[in-house]
């Protein structure tokens, strides 16, 4: 069984791996699995066997500014996680891999791009009653090079602020992936999540709703390649065009991402770290609201 199995169903590249694939190669010195959930307390019930865990806050997070770990600090993680440049990093998470794609997008723009996940994640993982063991892996530390970063895949305030002119001209594409209540400005953070501090509700003015939870399955696969595409085509985010994506601190859009240029093979998409934690609260800064209180 092949890297290639998950391929089969039309997907733009070579990024999903099955829970069958993934049980098989449990103890390839070649492989890395690593769990990312948002419930950090997750990976210490039961993880799969030889797993190591990220916890997103304190690992991929700058402690002090509100920003990411630098080069250096990246590399020191991987060093830690056992990670080489020739590692392939298998990705899963709770939540339909959610958070895993966040990890994903993370590897990547700091230059680890031997990276997959498995295709349904946590929730996938135990429903099949695959391996779990809560047993701390034994890791043998490496020294991982320092790399670039693309951030070709990264968007900033600035650059944001300029899409919305493509967008309005018709060459470009902003993708909101919140909630509807969380687009039109009704409320301003997800039901039963902290609430960050944004003074503002709303959207980027000309921005699409295609919240992030409508690409998967109720079992947290990915759906097909002809519904994905229908999805976005549907709001007009075609793959001619420059697409920024969205949501509250750039996680849920991660996922986005990931289907758009990982499953879909969009070719110019980037990913809005700031997403509404800074725009929400940016002076000067464009919204729109279609929410209206009675």
């Amino acid at each position: 069984m092949t890297h290639t199995e998950d391929n089969r169903t039309g997907y733009a590249h070579d990024v999903l791996v099955s829970t069958d694939w993934a049980e098989q190669h449990l103890g390839d010195p070649g492989v890395r699995f690593v769990e990312v959930d948002e419930d950090i307390l997750l990976f210490e019930t039961g993880h799969a066997p030889g797993a190591v865990k990220v916890d997103w806050q304190l690992d991929f997070w700058d402690p002090v500014m509100r920003e990411f770990i630098g080069p250096e600090e990246f590399a020191a993680l991987m060093g830690r996680l056992g990670i080489t440049p020739d590692t392939t990093v298998v990705l899963y998470g709770d939540k339909s891999n959610w958070w895993a794609a966040y990890a994903y997008w993370f590897f990547r723009y700091n230059g680890h791009t031997n990276a997959k996940i498995i295709n349904g994640g946590r929730q996938k993982w135990v429903a099949e009653n695959r391996p779990l063991t809560t047993d701390a892996t034994e890791v043998t530390p490496t020294t991982y090079p320092v790399g670039q970063r693309d951030e070709s895949i990264r968007a900033y305030r600035d650059e944001v602020r300029a899409h919305i002119e493509k967008v309005r001209a018709g060459t470009g594409a902003m993708v909101d992936v919140r909630s509807p209540d969380e687009f039109s400005g009704k409320v301003t953070h997800m039901p039963n999540y902290p609430q960050e501090g944004v003074l503002r509700g709303g959207h980027i003015p000309g921005a699409r709703n295609i919240p992030w939870a409508r690409t998967v399955n109720e079992d947290g696969t990915f759906k097909t390649p002809d519904e994905l595409r229908a999805l976005y085509e549907a709001e007009g985010v075609t793959p001619d065009k420059e697409i920024i994506a969205y949501c509250r601190i750039a996680e849920r859009s991660s996922h986005s991402w990931f289907v758009l240029t990982q499953l879909l093979g969009y070719p110019k998409v980037s990913n809005y770290d700031g997403s509404w934690t800074e725009w929400g609260n940016g002076v000067g800064l464009p919204i729109e609201k279609t929410y209206t209180a009675e």
